[in-house]
């Protein structure tokens, strides 16, 4: 004798589909990317608020204290299907699949200071001018070069006239120029906070197919809309020359594909799906400013063309009936960050001319393996409540500076209410405890050590649901 486990109020209980968010997950990862509103019975929408608020300090190299660098931020996504008949559903998703929301603070190497800002494009600027002055002026660089520790020294020595006895009077423009420069970008961006603020939305449109004698498997799939744009601003001395490094990314709107398969099993509340999401290429315009360029005599200000691909990603999610009034959720997420990068054009070339080699402003070591089991109850007709625990294996330690954690592991607690027989309203919260990790710069140097630090999501669900 078969066991009837009561589909619908099992369902009702787990919070992994409410709090699906992976805050400062592994690279750019937020909501990920949830179809579970596409796989109910009948007629369902929902709509989910989520609030994210990670606390990720440390030290640089220095010592420095560097506060809370994670931005809070919150969102909402949404869901609606419905069964046309008892063969083809159709849906649409909207989400907030990646994103960073990144504010430095304080007073250490990745918060601009005058000062210090000053001696370093000094010294960028001795060794890109050096080679072409004369001996004589080349011999006096150490000592005047010392001398330059504020950006008041700087314009001082601009307009000494030291600079026209040494130097040929074309020389001595350009350096003074350079001098004011410098002077101007120092003052200009004392204290100063490197941030990124990277957005995307997403829609997805869906259609399914169930097929078997019990309309027990199905096939769904369909197109995914996708807006991209972001700033990135480079303050500190931990980016040597790269600080005060500016991007503005222009809003692009891509489209990519998702397909997947599904089981079903209504008599023991089984239900597994696979989801691929492919890779969607931007493409778009990156507005630079490169402070360094202008101590070279180049522009430092470009505005061209850009591209970068975010992730395809694959999700299995699966659910099963433990009793009558328990069900058991799991669910698996993979998405290739080693082959993620961003690489802006400007950015790439001053690289080039420092390092030899044209760098990415981000990318990861590894790929992203998230996990999470749920335990969902029932304790009347109209309450239920779940709890589970979750698992992100991060992109890779040593981390970028504008996201230094290695993954977390998570618990979270649910709680849902049938308003009537169609209407529910949950709420939930996951408590993350991040991996510790070392900041690292496309250069390979270690400028950060972030160690200690967590966070927490809530979230808020309102669904239908009419079978």
């Amino acid at each position: 004798m078969s066991l009837q486990f009561g589909y619908k109020a099992l369902t009702v209980a787990v919070v992994s589909g409410l709090a699906a968010t992976t805050a400062q997950a592994a690279g750019l990862d937020r909501s990920g990317q949830d179809i579970t509103a596409f796989l109910q019975n009948g007629t369902y929408a929902e709509a989910v608020y989520t609030y994210i608020d990670a606390d990720v300090k440390g030290k640089d190299t220095a010592g420095n204290a560097v506060p809370d660098m994670a931005n809070s931020y919150d969102f909402f996504r949404y869901g609606v299907k419905t069964d046309i008949n008892d063969t083809f559903s159709i849906g649409v998703l909207y989400d907030v699949p990646f994103g960073a929301s990144v504010q430095y603070k304080g007073a250490n190497n990745f918060v601009s200071n005058a000062n210090d800002t000053t001696k370093l494009l000094v010294n960028t600027a001795v060794n890109a001018i050096s080679p072409s002055l004369p001996a004589t002026a080349q011999a006096m660089l150490p000592s005047l070069q010392a001398n330059i520790n504020t950006p008041a020294d700087a314009r001082r020595v601009a307009s000494s006239p030291l600079l026209s006895m040494l130097l040929s009077p074309e020389q001595a423009q350009r350096v003074s120029g350079t001098l004011n420069t410098i002077a101007n970008i120092a003052e200009s961006q004392d204290e100063q906070g490197t941030n990124v603020d990277i957005r995307t939305n997403n829609i997805t449109m869906l259609v399914g197919a169930k097929f078997g004698a019990n309309k027990n498997f199905q096939i769904y799939g369909g197109p995914a809309a996708q807006r991209l744009n972001g700033e990135v601003k480079l303050r500190g001395t931990a980016y040597n020359a790269m600080t005060g490094y500016n991007a503005r990314i222009a809003t692009d709107t891509a489209v990519g594909w998702v397909a997947g398969a599904a089981f079903y099993k209504p008599e023991i509340a089984l239900k597994a799906a696979l989801t691929y999401r492919s890779e969607i290429e931007h493409n778009s315009t990156i507005a630079e400013t490169v402070p360094a360029a202008a101590l070279l005599g180049a522009n430092p200000n470009t505005n061209r063309d850009f591209s970068v691909s975010l992730p395809s990603s694959w999700n299995l999610d699966f659910q099963t009936g433990v009793n009558p009034t328990t069900l058991l959720t799991a669910k698996v997420r993979y998405v290739p960050w080693s082959d993620f990068d961003i690489r802006p054009p400007s950015y790439g070339a001053a690289t080039q001319r420092a390092t030899g080699t044209a760098l990415p402003i981000v990318s990861y070591a590894k790929d992203q393996w998230s996990a999470e089991l749920g335990l969902g109850k029932k304790l009347s007709d109209r309450l239920a409540v779940s709890g589970s625990v979750g698992y992100d294996s991060g992109a890779g330690n040593p981390a970028t500076s504008l996201g230094p954690i290695k993954g977390y592991y998570s618990v979270g607690l649910g709680a849902k209410y049938n308003i009537t027989p169609e209407w529910s309203l949950s709420a939930g919260g996951k408590y993350l405890k991040f991996g510790d990790a070392e900041a690292q710069l496309p250069t390979k140097a270690i400028v950060g050590k972030f160690e200690d630090n967590d966070g927490y999501i809530v979230g808020v669900k309102l669904a239908y649901q009419s079978k």
